[in-house]
């Protein structure tokens, strides 16, 4: 039987991965500025500022588009509920310089997307800013976990907000969103390749409890969502669009990284091991 290893022991034990896969990351997220997607010569004053307040008419963006870059920013600015969940367990070292590095990358994207649909008048200002208030008075809480759970959670996490830019860029509404929303998945396909690769030297190190997180995660999966003013949430809205499809996850988030980790091929599970690999035996490609 495998020795159970702590959180604090986890931390310790991961924490030369953390440094160099943080090294790694910089290197190649490193070299964009979120002030260079955004075309400001569109920009004008509203009528507080002696200019015109928003007119539905002024948006260029179809409904699928405004919908979706509406979902993205609100999820990003409540980005001060993520920093807290996933600081509480990275307090140390290398780990807490990883979650200041997250938290400001994920703040320029939403610094970004704002900033676009402001200069460009793509959606109501005020409709937002009250959407933005009552996601952010909600705020947002995770269950309790641990170290594996959360490095587990946040891999997938990620791969399914790529996933969500990518459908976005997909739609080809115009060259700068395309741009912008492209550039978010990259960056986020790079933040799930630095929590998959934790969750990897996991597997090496304690490859029964690292299994059993990632099912436990896989089983208990959900996406950040947002509460809309018509009263729907984002999940059935992007399910709709084809933008992001809870059902399709199991294909498109869970199978890739799953591949990524081997874990249909190890061997070096003991039974408990074992036993959370065949509860996933379903997503087996």
């Amino acid at each position: 039987m495998q020795t159970l290893l702590t959180d604090r022991e986890l931390l310790e034990s991961l924490a030369v991965d953390v440094e160099l896969n943080l090294r790694k990351h910089v290197d190649v997220a490193d070299g964009w500025q979120p002030h260079d997607f955004v075309p400001w010569n569109d920009g004008r004053n509203f009528a507080f500022l002696g200019g015109v307040d928003w007119e539905p008419e002024q948006s260029e963006l179809s409904d699928v588009t405004k919908l979706a870059l509406t979902v993205s920013v609100l999820i990003a600015d409540n980005l001060p509920s993520y920093h807290r969940e996933v600081g509480k367990y990275l307090r140390t070292g290398a780990w807490w310089r990883w979650v200041g590095r997250w938290t400001a990358e994920e703040n320029r994207h939403e610094i970004m997307i704002r900033n676009y649909l402001m200069v460009t008048r793509s959606v109501d200002p005020v409709q937002l800013e009250r959407l933005r208030m009552d996601h952010m008075t909600k705020g947002f809480r995770r269950p309790a976990m641990h170290l594996l759970d959360v490095l587990a959670t946040c891999a997938f996490e990620e791969a399914a907000s790529a996933i969500r830019h990518r459908n976005i860029a997909a739609l080809g509404d115009n060259p700068m969103v395309t741009a912008i929303a492209e550039r978010i998945a990259l960056d986020d396909e790079l933040q799930s390749v630095f929590f998959a690769d934790l969750v990897a030297a996991g597997l090496d190190l304690a490859p029964d409890q690292t299994m059993r997180a990632i099912a436990d995660r896989v089983a208990d999966f959900h996406v950040p969502t947002v509460t809309l003013a018509d009263g729907r949430t984002s999940d059935e809205v992007l399910a709709e669009a084809g933008i992001y499809d809870p059902a399709k996850e199991g294909e498109l988030v869970f199978a890739p990284l799953l591949k990524r980790w081997t874990v249909f091929s190890r061997t070096d599970f003991g039974p408990e091991g074992e036993k959370a690999r065949d509860e996933l035996a379903h997503l087996r490609s």
